[in-house]
């Protein structure tokens, strides 16, 4: 059973799983936790491998005090757990296999403590879906398989990122990681009931004052009442239409070419887009540095940048932490609310 005195405990560590170490997630994760320290003082669990770490903060020229769980005291605020038993050599390709295997492990952990009630909450570090599947996992995202661990069908996937001058933008998916092909075939009137409740759930943890949800739809002008389509008729319509007798303050559906400006103008708190990349190419335009994956539905707080991993530059040292820092600001500031 979760020990829920410690999971409302806010001095509880923060998990971290640190992802694909061929990538850049160990990389982004030092580097937010070293621009954190001076004003953050909360204590956190990296779940990934000590040595690793150690020389990539060496390299990075980053003063972070890492301790292996074991012996770590209750001052010590960044200790190390490896549930991974296999070591990895000082250098490796991106999409390196064993990384791969390694990163899911991480998760495998992460969740594992957050069910136990031992962490405030877990932010994962990037993965890589063609690498951990390559490796031999069945593997959809983290997102998945994090649902699978803790039992639950009923999550969805959120983003959420603003630009420079502090606009918002938030997207709840109604499907998440399937072909194109396949998003008519997905799109169930439950679904999309579900990413409209999870998305007014989301607006009051979020203590936005207003819960005001946008519907896109599927087809092009959404559908021009069925001569492009018949979704918004058949299945998207009846969705909001049954969410309105429910009390929630949802619209729709909305052609999505013209929804996203008026959704980024304050119109509406949330849309809830039909698959991903309805949703994410938006988000990503305004806020690619900063955005932030956060997964509703879970019986724990699980956030994640919003980036990959970023073979391309690993190893470089010039990887941007903003959507890291951003993750896991946004899951203490849920941990406390």
């Amino acid at each position: 059973m979760p020990r829920i005195g410690l999971w409302f405990n806010m001095r509880a560590r923060m998990g971290i799983a640190i992802g694909d170490v061929s990538g850049v997630g160990p990389e982004v994760t030092l580097k937010a936790l070293a621009t954190k320290s001076a004003s953050d003082d909360s204590s956190y669990l990296l779940i990934g491998d000590l040595p690793y770490l150690e020389r990539l903060a060496k390299t990075l020229s980053l003063k972070i005090p890492l301790t292996p769980l074991g012996i770590a005291k209750t001052g010590d605020r960044y200790a190390v757990f490896n549930p991974f038993a296999e070591s990895f050599p000082e250098k490796m390709e991106g999409g390196s296999l064993l990384a791969a295997r390694a990163a899911v492990a991480y998760l495998r952990e992460g969740a594992k403590r957050c069910l136990a009630g031992e962490l405030a909450g877990l932010v994962t570090a990037p993965v890589n879906k063609e690498s951990i599947i390559r490796s031999g996992e069945p593997f959809v995202g983290q997102t998945e398989l994090l649902s699978q661990i803790a039992g639950t069908g009923r999550t969805a996937m959120m983003l959420m990122g603003h630009d420079d001058r502090g606009r918002w933008l938030r997207v709840v998916l109604a499907t998440t990681h399937i072909a194109i092909s396949k998003v008519s075939e997905k799109l169930t009137g439950p679904a999309i009931m579900l990413a409209i409740e999870m998305a007014g759930k989301a607006c009051t943890d979020l203590c936005l004052g207003k819960s005001r949800i946008a519907v896109c739809g599927l087809n092009p002008h959404a559908g021009e009442g069925g001569k492009m389509g018949t979704e918004e008729i058949t299945t998207i319509t009846p969705a909001v239409e049954e969410m309105k007798k429910k009390g929630f303050d949802v619209h729709g559906p909305f052609a999505a070419d013209a929804l996203f400006h008026k959704v980024f103008k304050g119109d509406y708190e949330i849309v809830v887009a039909m698959y991903h990349d309805q949703g994410l190419a938006p988000l990503k335009m305004i806020a690619f540095e900063s955005g932030i994956n956060w997964t509703l539905g879970l019986p724990f707080i699980r956030t994640s940048p919003d980036h990959g991993t970023a073979y391309d530059i690993a190893g470089l040292g010039i990887a941007n932490p903003s959507s890291m820092i951003a993750a896991i600001d946004l899951a203490h500031q849920l941990s406390r609310s």
